[in-house]
């Protein structure tokens, strides 16, 4: 995936999924019928079955389908490194962003429709996920060296939120245009991965207490956080897409 933006679809089957994902997006999966997918490309409804089973194998691939994009356009700036390790978060970055302003209906489609994927193919995309962000706790570990590998981990996936809230900015004309929207974004998660080392270097001179045994005092050790208590409900917002 490279820093221009989206290509626009050159085959068939390339526009039938643009416009299922759009279509899905807005209505829902059952909302959409195969018929109106069709019209939306100018073909009939059993004219689709030449290029998918149905609205379920559409559904796999785009999702399936994004993941497998990102994690490769993610590997491909990593390989072609940069002069400095900050510079390949910067690409790493800049990259995830023209997906989430170029792909909003993907993100919206992932959000709600995950789950209607077969076992196997929602266990991809999963899969792939977790190498996505591998890669970016990866790079983002040597940009803040000093920062604990767990608080990165927490930071990468804070800012695939931040970034995967596209769809969910308000109007087209009411926000920035495209240039000053993807510079803003990039601002933005650079002060969040910035805040991960003004953690470290604020907790570098202070005293964390831990709980003691039974026959200790509070000692200094590793701070203790609570859990929160209960099961919550699952949700996609820091995940890559």
């Amino acid at each position: 995936m490279s820093n221009a933006h989206a290509p626009a679809p050159t085959s068939r089957r390339e526009q039938i999924l643009k416009e299922a994902a759009r279509l899905f997006a807005e209505r829902g999966f059952h909302g959409v019928g195969v018929d109106e997918i069709g019209a939306a490309v100018g073909i009939s409804g059993p004219g689709l079955y030449r290029h998918f089973a149905g609205k379920d194998a559409m559904l796999a691939e785009l999702l399936v389908g994004i993941s497998e994009r990102l994690l490769a356009g993610g590997r491909m700036r990593v390989e072609e490194g940069g002069e400095s390790p900050a510079a390949v978060l910067d690409a790493l970055i800049d990259g995830h962003i023209d997906f989430a302003l170029d792909d909003r209906p993907l993100i919206t489609l992932h959000d709600r429709e995950l789950d209607r994927l077969r076992e196997a193919d929602r266990k991809r995309v999963r899969q792939l996920q977790r190498q996505y962000v591998e890669l970016w706790v990866e790079v983002v570990r040597q940009v803040h060296a000093e920062s604990a590998e767990s608080e990165v981990r927490a930071a990468v996936h804070a800012v695939f939120g931040l970034l995967n809230s596209t769809p969910h900015l308000g109007r087209p004309g009411s926000l920035p245009g495209r240039p000053e929207m993807a510079r803003l974004l990039h601002r933005l998660a650079l002060g969040a991965f910035g805040a991960v080392d003004a953690e470290a270097a604020a907790g570098a001179g202070t005293v964390r207490w831990r709980r003691a045994g039974p026959a200790e005092p509070l000692a200094p050790g590793p701070a203790v956080r609570p859990s929160g208590g209960g099961p919550r409900a699952r949700s996609t917002s820091g995940q890559p897409c």
